[in-house]
């Protein structure tokens, strides 16, 4: 793992080694810290967070709080929902409908069922269960860096979990959709690897299920451009009888700028969609929307129940997330901000040789961090924690940890921006 505290180095003040040794005790040996030295962080407000002695770092990396940490309307109603009413979806309830129709509205017309669950892992491990009810299949294409959860199904195909965690055998990989990779004519030669890893699939007996993608590549480095790409990719899927999903986890609730979802940008409709994160601002809210054809098979074999998926307090919880989207007009702010700031970073591309391409979407961004002109995952790790060091905080991703991954609060603003932006400055002088 990038910018991980390795136990025993790091500038650890007492209290926090014994916590931290605390914690190992307690949790186990899979569980990692942020940064060389961890952050004791006692509070949130807006894109601020806030450690033991009251100092404040701008968080421009944590898209969980999406609306802002702690906004004081989704915290009231969380708790005006817990303090009337919580239960699951055996019982009627109008929360759960309301926001369902409420949230699929935002969604092409195509999309008509909404599915709840817990997390965006459970999300994506539901896709694939109904993926395969659907056509036959079990064959599963991802990019090569992925992250699509932790279930055991999904995390068979989430590369960029390590070689700990083998794919599975009904599991394919292909290069993100790099220019500097595939070439200007990115849908072309992305939907072609997505055919070679078909062929492939069918060559070992494997029917294909479907094709899942990030529509930002988060892990793999975070490409974006040019919009419409996506599309060719997702006609490969379908011609060889997949399903295309959209993981939204990441750029979802209008991250992009350019509408609710990432997928739009590409001008196509997928068979589903996945969404998890940002959906409850920190309450664990998850889900999938689908095509009502992709789901009647499933449906008519299997009955599906979450004992906390979609329970009234975290529908009343992920409706206030949706009012503050619309009410505080975050989508527009992620598109007028991010760019912003990727002009900002465009400015320190061209005084820093060190800094390398930008690529974004709205408040969602990767920039790579180089020597000598090649991406340097080691640096870009001294970069982050030179940031977190002047209170940023920020992480990194990519094959190897060489891209960082910008991807604050929603109602980031341009103040917020230059203040990045100069630490940022500051960092890669020092680096």
């Amino acid at each position: 793992m990038v910018n991980a505290y390795v136990p025993g180095k790091g500038d650890l003040p007492p209290d926090d080694a014994a916590l931290v040794a605390r914690r190992q005790a307690a949790l186990g040996p899979a569980y990692r810290l942020f940064y060389e030295t961890p952050v004791h962080l006692v509070r949130g407000e807006g894109v601020w967070l806030y450690d033991r002695q009251g100092e404040a770092y701008l968080d421009t990396y944590n898209n969980v709080a999406c609306v802002g940490h702690c906004h004081p309307h989704v915290v009231q109603a969380m708790t005006a929902q817990a303090a009337t009413f919580a239960s699951h979806t055996r019982y009627l309830h109008d929360t759960v409908v309301d926001y369902a129709e409420r949230l699929l509205a935002t969604m092409p017309a195509g999309i008509g069922h909404m599915m709840f669950t817990c997390t965006g892992s459970e999300a994506n491990d539901l896709a694939f269960r109904i993926a395969r009810e659907a056509t036959g299949g079990t064959g599963i294409i991802v990019t090569e860096n992925a992250y699509h959860g932790v279930t055991l199904a999904v995390a068979e195909a989430s590369p960029s979990l390590g070689t700990g965690v083998p794919l599975g055998a009904h599991v394919r990989t292909i290069p993100p959709p790099d220019p500097a990779r595939l070439g200007p004519d990115v849908g072309t030669a992305f939907a072609a690897e997505v055919q070679r890893a078909i062929d492939d699939l069918k060559r070992h007996g494997i029917r294909p299920a479907a094709l899942l993608v990030d529509t930002i590549f988060s892990s793999d480095g975070v490409f974006a451009d040019p919009p419409g790409f996506l599309a060719p990719a997702a006609d490969a899927i379908r011609a060889a009888g997949g399903l295309f999903i959209a993981d939204e986890v990441q750029p979802g609730f209008g991250r992009t700028g350019a509408g609710m979802w990432g997928f739009a940008r590409h001008g196509l409709v997928p068979d589903m969609i996945s969404m998890g994160k940002p959906m409850g601002n920190g309450y664990p809210v998850a889900g999938l929307a689908m095509r009502p054809d992709v789901i009647a098979e499933f449906g008519a074999r299997a009955r599906y129940f979450n004992t906390f998926g979609g329970n009234a307090v975290a529908a009343a919880t992920a409706a206030a997330v949706l009012d503050v989207i619309e009410d505080e007009g975050l989508i527009a702010n992620a598109r007028d901000v991010g760019a912003y700031l990727r002009d900002g970073l465009a400015d320190l591309c061209r005084r820093h040789e060190t800094l390398g391409t930008i690529r974004a979407a709205g408040l969602f961004i990767g920039a790579d961090i180089l020597t000598d002109g090649k991406p340097d995952g080691a640096r870009a790790v001294r970069v982050v924690n030179a940031l977190r060091r002047n209170r940023v905080l920020i992480s990194a991703s990519g094959p190897r940890g060489e891209s960082l991954k910008i991807r604050p609060p929603l109602p980031f603003s341009r103040a917020n921006a230059d203040l990045f932006l100069d630490r940022l400055d500051q960092a890669l002088k020092a680096n």
